[in-house]
């Protein structure tokens, strides 16, 4: 196929909308990883699984698999044509165009062109449609579910593509379950607009149990949300609910075991996850769980002063612990490497208690070497990396570089009052120790400066260049400094 006619083709496929065209690529995300998450998707048995039939088929063809890609997308259509044949032609524009664009991957124009005849067809029963393409309720929300699945960066734009679905469309569960996780989610995460806001999820899964009393996922995921506002009573009323009526549905399973264990009920959360491992035995989460579930009884044995005086029974039973987090949160970091930074983290944190100093420096030294990493993730690396440095190494000039590290990122998390907080603490007991530590008063300096405090910076740098006064850094920082609050202070109310 020649460049020209090649170009000429793209031009008409980048008009349709599907997995090709949304934000998502091959270098943005994980594609291992994602296709494990379908997959699992699938076998789970959750709702609307020609929804991930689709986002399948565009892994597939990302890594050269179009015949299988091509098998998702029959899959799919099948799906679509059983289970919802009254909306088929609404639910079967981004199938389609999926179609058009895995056929135009494998050279096969005949039939690509096929596709987009299909499309032109019935997006004429749509006023307002396009010759290819109509955004219609089950296009927005079908994107929005796309995003939500691919990657933590794309979770504002998955909101946005709820609230378009449900504008249209405000009683359809599909997009209320969609938009109240997408919430749920951002909550979760510092510098963003929802981090702030009240718990304005809680609100989008009552309304889904309000349409569906059956919604099982909704139950135990409302749940986790009351577990937060500490509305305990309710939250497992609705967990024990949702086991009741679907003892078997992963995404239950998964999230009830969760619940438990934030409740202390380490034992039955440990069976709900065992029992979900073997439906799923590869799960990156039900391992990372099963990992936390035995972390903290670890803890407790860890931090006992007298643990080398422990009868030899505690002795086994703190390094079979050790030996079973390690293995689960390898394992969990194993299955999704790029992306599950926190399963990571936590296998450095046993590896350390258990003294393997080499292969926790490794871990750090890999994570940070990732240049997709969220920077929340890349927050709590060097947090983590700064409390190894100062609590196992005794090295308090490298803990100070990872916590500085940390405090560039945005504030509201609670590993950058942590960075914040340790900075404080070292340089504060250095300056106590001796009251002529430049270095302590440079720290001190970096950190208002970082944290926007610039008169308490200035002073900081001013006492030590009274101690170093030939140190550049120092002068270096207070120049900007001064620059900046007069630029600041000349500047028009």
């Amino acid at each position: 196929m020649s460049n020209t006619w090649k170009d000429s083709w793209k031009a008409k496929l980048n008009q349709l909308q599907c997995h090709f065209t949304w934000t998502p690529q091959k270098e943005n995300i994980d594609l291992d990883d994602m296709k494990h998450r379908l997959e699992d998707l699938i076998q789970a048995g959750v709702k609307f699984q020609a929804m991930s039939y689709n986002h399948l088929a565009f892994i597939n063809c990302l890594q050269g698999n179009c015949e299988e890609a091509i098998q998702n997308l029959k899959e799919a259509e099948r799906i679509l044509r059983e289970r919802h044949e009254d909306e088929f032609e609404k639910r079967i524009l981004v199938t389609y165009g999926n179609y058009a664009w895995v056929y135009y991957h494998m050279d096969r124009l005949e039939e690509a062109q096929s596709y987009l005849d299909k499309l032109e067809t019935v997006c004429k029963l749509f006023p307002e449609a396009s010759r290819f393409t109509a955004m219609i309720p089950e296009v927005y929300g079908e994107k929005g579910w796309s995003l939500l699945r691919s990657s933590r960066k794309y979770y504002e734009e998955s909101k946005e593509c709820f609230k378009k679905a449900l504008e249209e469309d405000p009683d359809n569960t599909e997009w209320i379950v969609g938009y109240a996780t997408v919430l749920s989610r951002l909550e979760m995460f510092s510098g963003t607009t929802a981090h702030h806001q009240p718990r304005e999820s809680v609100k989008w899964f009552r309304r889904v149990l309000e349409l569906d009393p059956d919604d099982s996922v909704s139950m135990v995921l409302l749940a986790l949300k009351l577990q937060e506002l500490k509305q305990k009573e309710e939250a497992c009323a609705l967990v024990e609910r949702a086991l009741q009526k679907s003892p078997d549905l992963l995404y239950v399973l998964r999230y009830a075991a969760k619940f438990m264990r934030k409740e202390g009920d380490l034992e039955r959360s440990l069976e709900l996850l065992k029992k979900g491992l073997k439906i799923a035995p590869e799960s990156a989460f039900l391992h990372h769980q099963v990992g936390l579930c035995y972390k903290t009884k670890l803890m407790p044995l860890i931090k006992n002063p007298n643990l080398t005086k422990l009868p030899k029974l505690s002795s086994r039973q703190v390094t079979e612990l050790i030996n079973q987090c390690k293995h689960h949160f390898k394992k969990a970091s194993e299955n999704r490497p790029l992306t599950f930074v926190i399963a990571k983290l936590d296998y450095a944190v046993i590896c350390s208690l258990n003294k393997e100093y080499l292969k926790v420096e490794e871990i750090f030294s890999n994570l940070l070497k990732f240049e997709q990493m969220h920077p929340d993730d890349k927050q709590s690396v060097y947090l983590q990396a700064g409390l190894f440095e100062m609590h196992h190494k005794r090295s308090e000039s490298n803990a100070i570089a990872y916590f500085l590290e940390g405090l560039k990122f945005k504030r509201n998390s609670l590993e950058w009052e942590l960075c914040h907080k340790n900075l404080i603490k070292i340089a504060t007991r250095q300056i106590d120790r001796n009251q002529t530590d430049s270095k302590a008063f440079g720290i001190l300096g970096r950190v208002h400066q970082l944290t926007g405090e610039k008169r308490d910076a200035i002073e900081c740098f001013e006492k030590a260049l009274q101690i170093d006064c030939d140190n550049e850094e120092y002068i270096s920082a207070l120049l900007e400094l001064r620059l900046s609050l007069q630029a600041q202070n000349d500047s028009p109310n």
